[in-house]
C-alpha cells in the first residue's frame, strides 16, 4: 500500500459518501451505521469474491420506497432491519441458482429490455418522495440542484465527481447563513464513539414488504456487474462467476440488516471513479472501505448529517431520483432496443404500468406462529416478475409481415 492508493482510495470514499448517508436520513436509519455496514460489506463482498472485483457496496436506493411502507405500517427499526436481512438471503438464493443454471442463461432471463424499465421504476416511485420533501422549503432545494448541476457539468476532477456533496454543501451553507439549522446536536455530540447498531428482530409482515424488492435490486446487480465488467476490460460473469457477486452482495447486505444499517448495492458512482482515473486496482475499493468504517465512528459527522433541512434532502433527491430513471433509459438506449417491435412494447409498458401504478397481487395469507400474515406481491417486484415472464414468453416477433417481406418469401 502506497500514499498513491491511500489518495485513490479516499476519492472514492468521498464520491459513494453523499448517496450512501441519504439513504438513511430518508428514511431514519442511522448514517453511522449506513457508513459503518458499507465499509464492512464492500470487504464481505470482495472476500467472497477473491479479491478480483473492484466494487463498493452502499446504501441501496430500492429500498427506500420499502422501507417508508414498513415504518407507515407500524414496524420498528428493528423490524425493518429484519426485513432487509431477509432480503440478502434473497440474494443468497438467487447465487445458487445462478450456480446451478449458469450465467449465460441469467443473460438471457434478465436482457436490458426488462432491466432498463425496472430501473426507469426505480427511480420514478421515488419521485414524490423527492417532490415532498423539496415543498418544505422550495429556495434550499432549487439551490441545492442547481450547485449540483454546476458541479457536474461546470466542474473538472474530482469536483466534477462529487455533485452530491457540492450540491448537498451549497444548499447547507445558504440554510445556515439564513438561520435555518439548528446545530445544538452537533455541539452536544461526542467526537468518537461506537455507531448506534440496532440488532434486527424477525416479523413476518415487515419482511413480506421489504425482502420482495431484493428481486428488483438483483436485476440492478447483473447490471452493475456487466457495466463495471466492461469499464476493466474483464468478464466477472466468468471469473470471479456471478454467482460470487450475488453471494458477496446479500451476505453484506444481510449483515446491514442485522445491525440496524440499509441494504448494500453495487455503486455506479464508484464505477464513475473507475472510469475516469482507470485504476482498476481492487485495493483502492477496500482502502475506500476502510475510510467508510472510520468516519463511523465520528459522531458528530453523524450529528450534522442529521441537521440537514429538508428541502436541501429535497433538492438533491430530484437530482438523485431522476438520474436513477436516466440510467434506465441509457441501458435500453445502450442495448439499442427495437421499438418497432411490438413484444419490445409490451415488456416495457407493463413494467412501467405497474411499477408506476403500484399494481398489487394479492396471493392470499400463510400463518405464521399462529397468526395470517399476507401474502402479496407489490410495486417494482410484480413488475420485475410480470416483465421477465413476457420476455420469455412471447416470441421474438409478434409483427405481421409486409407485403414486401412476403414477395420476398415466394420462390
Amino acid at each position: 500500500m502506497t500514499p498513491r492508493h491511500l489518495i485513490l482510495g479516499l476519492q472514492h470514499t468521498v464520491a459513494m459518501f453523499g448517496a450512501t448517508v441519504l439513504v438513511p436520513l430518508l428514511t431514519g436509519l442511522n448514517p453511522a451505521v449506513a457508513l459503518f455496514t458499507a465499509g464492512v460489506g464492500t470487504l464481505v463482498f470482495h472476500l467472497v469474491t477473491g479479491r478480483m472485483v473492484p466494487v463498493f457496496l452502499g446504501s441501496s436506493f430500492a429500498f427506500i420506497a420499502p422501507i417508508l411502507a414498513a415504518k407507515e405500517a407500524g414496524f420498528s427499526l428493528s423490524a425493518i432491519g429484519g426485513g432487509i436481512a431477509a432480503a440478502g438471503l434473497v440474494y443468497v438464493l438467487f447465487a445458487l441458482l445462478v450456480l446451478l443454471i449458469g450465467s449465460e442463461r441469467v443473460r438471457q432471463v434478465f436482457p436490458p429490455v426488462v432491466t432498463g424499465p425496472v430501473i426507469v421504476v426505480i427511480g420514478l416511485t421515488l419521485a414524490p418522495v423527492a417532490v415532498e420533501m423539496a415543498g418544505k422549503d422550495w429556495l434550499l432545494a432549487v439551490f441545492t440542484f442547481l450547485g449540483a448541476v454546476a458541479s457536474a457539468v461546470f466542474f473538472r476532477g474530482l469536483f466534477q465527481m462529487v455533485p452530491v456533496l457540492v450540491g448537498v454543501g451549497a444548499g447547507y451553507l445558504l440554510a445556515l447563513l439564513l438561520g435555518r439549522v439548528d446545530l445544538s446536536p452537533v455541539r452536544e455530540a461526542p467526537w468518537f464513539a461506537l455507531p448506534a447498531f440496532t440488532p434486527a428482530t424477525l416479523e413476518w409482515g415487515a419482511v413480506l414488504l421489504i425482502a420482495p424488492v431484493a428481486f428488483v435490486t438483483v436485476m440492478e446487480h447483473i447490471g452493475d456487474i456487466l457495466t463495471n465488467g466492461r469499464v476493466v476490460g474483464k468478464d466477472f460473469f466468468v471469473k470471479p462467476g456471478l454467482h460470487r457477486t450475488l453471494l458477496g452482495d446479500g451476505l453484506a447486505t444481510s449483515l446491514a440488516g442485522l445491525l440496524g444499517g440499509p441494504a448494500n448495492t453495487t455503486y455506479s458512482e464508484n464505477t464513475g471513479v473507475l472510469a475516469v482515473t482507470r485504476v482498476y486496482d481492487p485495493l483502492v475499493l477496500r482502502i475506500a472501505a476502510g475510510f467508510a468504517i472510520l468516519l463511523a465512528f465520528i459522531p458528530k459527522l453523524s450529528a450534522l448529517l442529521q441537521t440537514l433541512p429538508q428541502g436541501v434532502l429535497g433538492g438533491i433527491s430530484m437530482l438523485l431520483f431522476g438520474m436513477i430513471a436516466s440510467i434506465g433509459i441509457r441501458t435500453l438506449a445502450e442495448a439499442e432496443i427495437d421499438f418497432t417491435q411490438s413484444r419490445n412494447l409490451i415488456v416495457v409498458s407493463a413494467i412501467l404500468v405497474l411499477g408506476l401504478g403500484g399494481a398489487v397481487a394479492n396471493l392470499g395469507t400463510v400463518q405464521v406462529a399462529g397468526a395470517a400474515v399476507p401474502l402479496k406481491v407489490s410495486g417494482m417486484a410484480l413488475a420485475a416478475l410480470v416483465g421477465v415472464v413476457l420476455n420469455l414468453l412471447l416470441p421474438p416477433r409478434l409483427e405481421p409481415r409486409t407485403l414486401l417481406e412476403e414477395e420476398e418469401r415466394l420462390p
